[in-house]
């Protein structure tokens, strides 16, 4: 096979980072070889050894935060204080990780009708992650420390824009100590990806991307049965309620919607808003959407980076557009401006209704639907007519009913009742219909690639 390259592409300056080389399949199958390897060897270490281990890549990762948010920063242009703030999140997972994992993953005695039970967590062996772009740290980290302290080793193929940041991570890993190998990093093609899902030593695989992505890797794993995860898009709803704190409600829907520069799964994405509140809430977002600073994301003041690339920008206004051919009217924004880098401005979208881009489908980029809801019963019937289910908000001053309509009303894997947030190490992070299957974070997320063994002593 000849050499094939690609080129990271700073989206701030529109110039090319570094060039990489695909690799050969039998460069694929040496990182692979060698994360079974290694493995084999791990897999026998103490929870209390591997949490050691991760404590270490913990403290690394803290060490190296400086260069490693300037990196992601370059490759996919968020704002470089989210870069540090990643960072730190990253850093919390391996020490939450590394304090809760071993009680997490200890054997479970049971009560049995004759004898003895015990429930073992075995790991499954190496399991397989493919990460996209949006958080190049994080999304990498999320599932790979979970599997590692369960014993596994872990193979990552990072989307192509980066690269580098995959391989830093590889390199973090290792000063920190974890064993050379078990952590491999494949700078492959999709094809290549279907092969290595195929390949006798992976045992499970895991997906962050769209739900295109995830039927087509879930079913190649399934083809071979092979256990997955999947965490997928979403179009999330905020509804705002009859009794919210309007201007509560405005402020978070707001960081909501433009945090990571509005390329986040779960972002707030589709605003709900009951007759009672409509017209105030629309006036104050449009009015602080215009208000934001669109610019250089190493720049303080700076609120709104570019996307992370032209593609991405193009096709987000390709959505936006075929909106407003359906009915949709843009209150602000809507533009792609004449300047270099791949930006798009915050835009404000009024008269979303199905069959719309804005209604139907996920809008990855700062551009907020707002629906009009005739009431609290109305509002929750728009959020759930969704083919999505990953997260969700609940903006009202009665936190118990919130919490009831959370509950059992609100068909999405998470819930933010009055904030907005992303994840947290302790909860679980996942979501329902087109959104996924599996969980990553908390016990849930430890469990999700070991072989709960059933050990019966008579």
């Amino acid at each position: 096979m000849s050499e094939r390259s690609f080129e990271t592409i700073n989206p701030l300056t529109e110039e090319p980072i570094e060039t990489y080389t695909y690799m050969t399949d039998a460069q694929a199958n040496d990182v692979i070889e060698a994360c079974h390897s290694a493995f084999l060897d791990w897999r026998m270490q103490s929870l209390q050894e591997r949490a050691r281990v991760i404590g270490r890549i913990g403290d690394e990762l803290r060490a190296s935060k400086d260069e490693f948010a300037q990196l992601m920063t370059d490759e996919v242009g968020k704002l470089l204080r989210d870069s540090l703030q990643e960072v730190d999140l990253v850093a919390s997972i391996c020490e939450y990780t590394a304090k809760q994992g071993p009680e997490a993953l200890a054997d479970q005695k049971r009560q049995v009708q004759n004898g003895e039970g015990y429930v073992t967590h075995a790991p499954l062996g190496v399991i397989y992650g493919i990460q996209p772009w949006n958080f190049p740290a994080y999304q990498a980290v999320r599932y790979s420390i979970a599997s590692l302290m369960a014993g596994n080793g872990v193979l990552l193929k990072h989307a192509e824009s980066s690269t580098g940041s995959g391989l830093f991570l590889r390199d973090v890993y290792e000063r920190a100590g974890l064993p050379k190998g078990l952590f491999g990093v494949l700078v492959i093609d999709h094809d290549q990806s279907d092969r290595v899902i195929e390949h006798k030593r992976v045992r499970g695989v895991t997906l962050t991307g769209s739900d295109k992505a995830g039927r087509a890797v879930g079913a190649k794993a399934a083809s071979v049965v092979k256990k997955t995860v999947l965490e997928l898009g979403s179009n999330d709803a905020y509804m705002v309620l009859d009794d919210a704190d309007i201007d509560l409600a405005i402020k978070t829907c707001v960081q909501g919607r433009i945090y990571n520069n509005g390329q986040t799964c779960v972002n707030a994405k589709r605003f709900i808003v009951t007759d009672a509140n409509y017209d105030a809430f629309v006036k104050g977002y449009v009015q602080q959407f215009e208000a934001l600073k669109m610019g250089d994301p190493t720049a303080e003041d700076t609120q709104l980076g570019p996307l992370v690339s032209k593609r991405q920008r193009d096709s987000l206004h390709d959505q936006v557009e075929k909106s407003v051919a359906k009915g949709a009217r843009v209150l602000t924004g809507g533009e792609i401006p004449d300047r270099k880098g791949w930006f798009y401005p915050a835009t404000v979208l009024v008269d979303v209704e199905p069959g719309q881009p804005a209604y139907d489908d996920e809008l990855f980029g700062p551009a907020a639907s707002i629906i009009r809801a005739k009431d609290d019963e109305d509002a929750m019937r728009i959020a759930n007519d969704s083919r999505y289910g990953l997260g969700g908000g609940i903006f009202s001053r009665d936190t118990e009913r919130a919490k009831e309509l959370a509950a059992r009303h609100f068909d999405t894997g998470m819930v933010f009742i009055n904030n907005f947030n992303v994840a947290s190490p302790d909860m679980p992070f996942g979501g329902v219909k087109d959104s996924g299957y599996g969980r990553e974070h908390g016990d849930e997320g430890f469990k999700e690639f070991v072989n709960a063994k059933a050990i019966l002593v008579a």
